[in-house]
């Protein structure tokens, strides 16, 4: 059963809170807190006269809301006596110090737990290892497409605790949820979502087993008229079907599940809204405009999902129009004929190759411009994904040996001699963007996919793919 929001003001009212964490989701938190209970403490392991800290404290000082602080490297030491705390997203749940308190009755949650407990609007939550930002952003289109406001965030977008006061009951709510969110709450989901689950985080989770488990937190407190979209391609995440208390529903199958499915089949996509419906079309597959396979997965999720709430009209119009989550082969402008696309997440060889097979799959040739700074990668895959997609290929950055050396070892394995293919070196983006409209063509296409992340020039990849968004908006 949820909480309303008297409820939570009453109980707080009277409690000491500490908040760990000043960064970007804790701070709307605190905010939302002080004029409710003004006891708070926040932790952080910045030092005292850290510049973003003393900033930080500068703008809560500037807005009348005076806060207790304890910071530095032994900054939980002070973590003692408090009724509330609220981690920070990436902190361990079986902290020393989070045992101890909890041990001796103190309630430990974190904002999104919060927000979720208190959210009064359906709620849709989407997690997995890969596809859960576009999930969710499709999901997030298309109800809006319907007519619902629709307010989207968790592990995407902004936070949402702040504005609880403005959901309403007919509202839609569409979170993406990590396991680091997952790992200590039991969310009341109405739509779940698990997109596939491979290994992955393991440098913060005990193990595998650990993962999985977290995730499976997004569905354990369903009640029987709720729904599980499940990827029956995924042999670890379609294993849960029965686990969940409602419904559960599938896409990449025709028959699976006891609801809704979608499948692929003959170049369309279908969906039945139950065992017995009639299949409905659903929408061609060359009529969606986010190339990539993995991007059917996540339409099909995102229809099967909203199947209860929205018209197929909606889906077929995000499809035909959704240019792809910022800086995820992300459609940018069509200049001159040329189409741009800005996928500057791809900080990796296989996230790389992964976005080189959705062109193919779509038989655009790109002029690709890659490279970035090597993080011990593994190369090996990503010379013959590169000859296979495309002949003309601008490199720059650190690990642009890496790239070219991969290229002229694996190219033969694709039957392209290597002497076929425009291989240029350039020392910035500007560089780049100015050779790439050079080779590009009327009707083609140019694809920023780096194969490595953006520490040597940039602070992370939306940074370098803002940069290189304002580079071709300026052509």
């Amino acid at each position: 059963m949820k909480t309303t929001l008297a409820q939570f003001d009453h109980f707080i009212s009277d409690k000491t809170i500490a908040v760990i964490g000043a960064g970007i989701s804790n701070r709307p938190l605190i905010r939302w807190l002080y004029p409710k209970n003004n006891d708070i403490t926040v932790f952080d392991m910045m030092r005292n006269d850290d510049e973003r800290l003393l900033k930080i404290q500068r703008d809560f000082n500037n807005d009348g809301i005076d806060l207790h602080w304890s910071t530095g490297e032994r900054y939980l030491d002070q973590l003692e006596g408090f009724d509330l705390i609220f981690r920070t997203p990436r902190m361990r749940t079986d902290l020393p110090q989070l045992v101890r308190e909890r041990n001796r009755g103190a309630v430990v949650t974190s904002e999104i737990a919060l927000f979720m407990e208190l959210c009064p609007a359906p709620l849709y939550g989407i997690t997995g290892s890969d596809g859960k930002t576009t999930t969710t952003t499709l999901i997030s289109l298309i109800l809006q497409e319907a007519g619902y406001s629709v307010h989207t965030g968790g592990n995407i977008g902004t936070p949402l605790l702040d504005r609880i006061e403005r959901i309403h009951p007919t509202d839609r709510v569409v979170l993406e949820l990590s396991s680091f969110q997952l790992m200590d709450s039991l969310p009341v989901v109405n739509h779940a979502v698990i997109t596939n689950i491979i290994p992955n985080h393991l440098d913060f989770h005990l193990d595998y087993a650990e993962y999985i488990d977290a995730k499976k937190n997004i569905f354990r407190s369903q009640g029987v008229l709720d729904t599980l979209t499940l990827n029956a391609n995924d042999e670890v995440s379609s294993s849960f079907i029965g686990e969940a208390c409602g419904r559960t529903r599938f896409f990449n199958s025709k028959d699976a599940g006891n609801d809704a499915t979608a499948w692929r089949d003959s170049g369309m996509l279908y969906l039945k809204r139950s065992p017995k419906s009639t299949p409905e079309v659903i929408i061609a597959e060359k009529d969606v405009l986010l190339p990539g396979s993995f991007n059917l997965d996540n339409l099909m999720a995102a229809a099967v999902t909203t199947a209860d709430d929205v018209p197929l009209d909606a889906v077929r119009t995000i499809a035909q129009t959704f240019r792809g989550v910022a800086h995820r082969m992300e459609l940018i402008r069509e200049h001159k004929g040329i189409r741009w696309y800005n996928s500057s997440v791809d900080s990796s060889p296989s996230r790389t190759m992964k976005t080189l097979a959705a062109f193919r799959e779509r038989d655009e040739r790109p002029v690709l411009i890659a490279g970035g700074q090597d993080k011990d990668s593994d190369y090996t895959g990503l010379g013959a994904a590169i000859a296979s997609t495309t002949t003309n290929i601008i490199l720059t950055g650190q690990n642009a040996d890496l790239i070219e050396n991969i290229i002229l070892q694996e190219a033969y394995l694709v039957d392209v001699n290597p002497e076929d293919l425009t291989l240029l070196r350039v020392d910035n983006y500007e560089q780049a963007v100015e050779k790439a409209l050079a080779l590009a063509v009327s009707g083609g296409s140019v694809l920023l996919s780096p194969a490595g992340t953006s520490y040597d020039k940039f602070h992370h990849f939306e940074e370098r793919g803002e940069y290189f968004r304002r580079l071709v908006h300026a052509l």
